[in-house]
């Protein structure tokens, strides 16, 4: 069946007009560029010149996959089901045997880098102003109507004046709530529950996280409630954007303007710095990021905030923890699939007072990203990568990622089949509520000037004077600062 689609695929792309200018490259020369001219530009995007349509025979493609998807065996299933699938060509998928955040401009130039690379789209983007990876026709993939366009989105680019696809989406990351079912309180159904709706409240919104969380905190029993490192980015950025904070202008395209301090973002950041003040000082730095796993898993969290790719590992310690509390190897899985639940991020409070009673609940707009594969222009076999590519989107196979990594599918068919949180961030995506990581290489500067502020607001909840965020109006200063520190460092980076 496969192949079948990739036959289809093939006729596809040849059936297109021809792009100039973009040719299969020798060894390690550097990429050309895609050019279409007038007419091309007329006409649309163009890749035969890249996608001959013929199978290359014989070949090895070297993949570069997620470190965890390794781990957990998912991409051994890959490789040995698509070997199966192109035994017949001696078309072989390997492991590339590399670091998965190695760099592709530093390694594919001289032949090292992989010819095709799986990773989060604020990574493969940014290979795309170097000319590092290939235009892919997407539309000609079988995959192409069964994904959201806000996930495709993450992977177009504008080359000379015609729109490109740069990777085919495979799974789509951004926050959920992980939490300890039994550790809840016994009388959580009638003290916890006002609406009666059969969830805990504290599971719903942030306000009742903050009081459950003091709560457990005032005991003096070294337990905590909610815990999560506030230095990462990726989860403490959403909190600016649900009340008007952005990355980047225009959509997150326009690095020149930028937006952690837009709107009332600084309600957003002292809703984080209260949260600090009921967690400890692993929350300064990425520790809790670190040791949340075991943390959960030996009851000194209630709850924690990360993707859901990593679930494997939350329920492998959770096992753990039950094993050594002497139950058997079946029954500790049993219990740690029923008591590790995830589900969506809790509301917040419109004022963005957590001590509020009954506030005007809002939507909290997450830091996403759309996890897919790329194929590097310095290969010599784009179409057996192709097929690679096409294989690896699939149905099947996004069921199988799902099964082994707990991933939610970018495929609205494996989503709808796989239920539950995908369900949930397929329409976060769609209501945007989940705000996709910029696409644009100026992303890479943003980290580290909004690590620091995150840091040091976190820093403030344990400053017993000489507090640096003690009223709104200082957090706003603190986060223009941030805007300043990317903004310049981003000019810097073009002006050498």
């Amino acid at each position: 069946m496969m192949k079948r689609i990739l036959c289809l695929v093939f006729t596809g792309i040849m059936c297109l007009g021809l792009i100039s200018g973009c040719g299969k490259k020798e060894g390690g020369d550097l990429p050309q560029n895609v050019s279409t001219g007038e007419e091309g530009a007329a006409q649309g995007a163009d890749l035969s010149a890249i996608y001959s349509g013929e199978l290359e025979q014989n070949v090895t493609i070297r993949v570069l996959e997620n470190d965890t998807a390794i781990a957990e065996g998912y991409f051994q299933e890959l490789i040995n089901a698509f070997n199966e699938e192109y035994a017949e060509y001696g078309i072989v998928a390997v492991d590339a045997n590399m670091d998965q955040y190695s760099n592709l401009a530093d390694d594919g130039p001289y032949g090292y880098g992989p010819d095709v690379l799986y990773q989060a789209n604020d990574i493969l983007m940014k290979y795309v102003e170097g000319k590092h990876i290939y235009p892919i026709p997407v539309e000609s993939l079988e995959c192409y109507e069964k994904i959201s366009k806000m996930a495709w989105d993450a992977y177009r680019a504008e080359i000379d004046g015609v729109e490109y696809y740069m990777g085919v989406p495979v799974n789509v990351q951004s926050s959920m709530l992980y939490y300890r079912k039994d550790l809840l309180p016994e009388d959580w159904e009638t003290k916890w529950d006002k609406d009666g709706n059969k969830i805990p409240d504290m599971v719903e919104n942030w306000n009742d996280m903050y009081r459950y969380s003091k709560e457990i905190v005032d005991k003096g029993e070294g337990k905590y409630g909610y815990m999560r490192s506030l230095y990462d980015v990726y989860f403490s950025s959403g909190f600016l954007f649900s009340y008007g904070g952005y990355v980047f202008g225009d959509n997150n395209t326009n690095a020149d303007e930028l937006g952690f301090s837009a709107g009332n973002a600084e309600v957003g950041a002292n809703v984080l710095l209260c949260q600090a003040s009921l967690m400890n000082e692993d929350c300064i730095d990425d520790s809790i990021t670190v040791n949340a796993y075991s943390k959960l898993a030996d009851g000194t969290y209630f709850a924690t905030m990360t993707t859901p790719d990593v679930y494997p590992l939350f329920l492998k310690e959770l096992v753990l923890a039950y094993e050594a509390e002497g139950m058997d190897a079946e029954t500790a899985k049993s219990k740690a699939v029923e008591n590790l639940v995830v589900t969506e991020v809790p509301k917040l409070p419109a004022s963005g007072d957590l001590t509020e009673e009954d506030p005007e609940l809002i939507p909290l707009k997450a830091m996403g990203g759309v996890n897919g594969y790329a194929i590097s222009a310095y290969t010599k076999v784009p179409n057996a990568c192709l097929a690679f590519v096409e294989f690896a989107s699939s149905y099947d196979m996004a069921m199988k990622r799902n099964e082994y990594l707990g991933i939610v599918p970018a495929r609205s068919d494996a989503a709808e089949a796989v239920g539950g949180i995908s369900e949930i961030i397929y329409r976060n995506l769609d209501e945007g509520n989940i705000v996709v990581m910029p696409s644009i290489r100026a992303v890479e500067q943003i980290w580290t000037p909004a690590q620091t502020f995150f840091q040091d607001l976190a820093k403030d909840a344990f400053r017993t004077e000489d507090k640096k965020y003690a009223t709104l109006e200082e957090i706003k200063e603190g986060l223009k600062t941030v805007d300043t520190q990317i903004y310049d460092a981003i000019h810097t980076l073009v002006s050498k």
